[in-house]
């Protein structure tokens, strides 16, 4: 019932919104005499930024349709390496880029939003990698025929794209893969398989939250198992291709995200709207154009959500030793021939400082040599990937990392 009461209040605000957005437009067109009213602003401005909140957002695109390599713009295009029922594999093709560039396989976050939050990611190493995306599909548009989705199968599903790209890859995982891309890597090692990484870089994942636990990982242990299974899955309506499919809902996942820092969203909006009353379109777009990627969200399925909770925040398998995938224990220690990268956030309140650290302890196999880690001084969660911080300073040290074990 809560998805569909979701759904009753969606169709109403994005009704609001529409009716919102055509007054702002109607009390800021110059041909309206009331635009000149000294109050007209900012009503206008108030009704703008409630029908940017309201408004229904779906899948975003990429966009990246060129890339400068050599003081050359070059064309980009996206081309589906492979199609799976819960994602694809997305390559970004550069046209007339230098051979023998890096490959490299970013393994984008299932939780709630959709692989285009690493845009500027993407951005960033495409002009000296030959980049591929783990392209992950909204659950609630994938048909119940199509079987289920859990945490194994997340770790099956990298470690065959990892054989479509071939021997010789990198990988990097962003946030919560970090931890089936460490298990498939570690699989891939103690397997001798063809097309183990050569690195994996984890960048603020949660691999022990036994380490500086967060207000996330507070939240995933502080109710039982089964307090879950009753009050966050939901049943996906009937009106959506994956309807009576059991998931947990984006829009509950970035409730809670809205909700760790409400205030500092309120003042984001609250900027928002004195550029506008201001007439600085240009600030006001900036801020319009991260929530309209913070809040596309998509569901991810129940079984996958409810395994993740249970391995990596209650029970703490893979540092323990004890996670197990298809009966095949997940042991680090086999992790010999795959160079590790920890880059961890100094003010990241979703994964703590030492979580992402703990897998270079893991490895106890793995030469020193092979074992880096990086805090970015002053980066929160989302600037560890996006933004000037990740451009400048963080993803150098990717490069860097990438090019000493290509």
């Amino acid at each position: 019932m809560l998805y569909d009461a979701y759904e009753v209040q969606r169709s109403w605000l994005a009704g609001a919104g529409q009716l919102a957005n055509l007054s702002s437009n109607w009390l800021s067109n110059s041909a309206n005499p009331l635009s000149y009213h000294g109050m007209s602003g900012i009503v206008s401005a108030s009704l703008d930024v409630f029908a940017h909140a309201a408004a229904t957002r779906g899948k975003p695109a990429f966009g990246l349709d060129t890339v400068t390599i050599d003081g050359k713009s070059l064309p980009v295009r996206e081309e589906i390496v492979d199609r799976m029922p819960f994602g694809q594999l997305k390559h970004f093709v550069r046209e007339g880029a230098p051979e023998g560039q890096p490959r490299l396989l970013i393994v984008a976050p299932m939780s709630g939003h959709y692989a285009t939050l690493l845009r500027g990611t993407v951005e960033r190493l495409l002009p000296g990698h030959e980049v591929y995306i783990t392209d992950w599909r909204d659950a609630r548009m994938v048909p119940l025929s199509e079987g289920t989705f859990d945490l194994d199968d997340y770790v099956d599903t990298l470690i065959g794209w990892l054989g479509k790209i071939g021997p010789g890859a990198h990988m990097l995982a962003v946030c919560q893969p970090s931890v089936p891309a460490y298990a498939a890597t570690a699989l891939m090692n103690a397997d001798n398989h063809p097309a183990t990484p050569r690195t994996l870089t984890m960048m603020g994942g949660p691999v022990d939250t036994r380490e500086a636990p967060t207000a996330v990982n507070t939240l995933a242990t502080e109710r039982p198992h089964a307090w879950f299974q009753q009050n966050v899955v939901c049943t996906v309506p009937a009106m959506y291709p994956g309807g009576g499919r059991k998931v947990y809902p984006g829009f509950l996942q970035l409730a809670g995200f809205m909700t760790m820092n409400l205030g500092s969203h309120l003042v984001s909006h609250w900027e928002m709207f004195k550029h506008l009353v201001d007439g600085d379109e240009e600030g006001a777009d900036a801020t319009r154009d991260f929530y309209d990627e913070y809040r596309s969200v998509c569901d991810m399925t129940a079984e996958f959500y409810l395994q993740t909770v249970d391995v990596v925040f209650q029970r703490h398998l893979l540092p323990k030793g004890e996670m197990m995938h298809r009966g095949q224990r997940v042991d680090p220690a086999a992790i010999t021939r795959t160079a590790l990268l920890a880059i961890e956030g100094e003010r990241d309140d979703i994964s703590g400082v030492g979580q992402t650290k703990a897998a270079l302890k893991l490895a106890t196999k793995l030469p020193a040599a092979n074992k880096k880690y990086h805090l970015a001084e002053g980066a929160g969660h989302y600037g560890i990937f996006n933004g000037r911080k990740w451009r400048e300073k963080i993803a150098p040290v990717v490069e860097r990392f990438i090019a000493a074990h290509d």
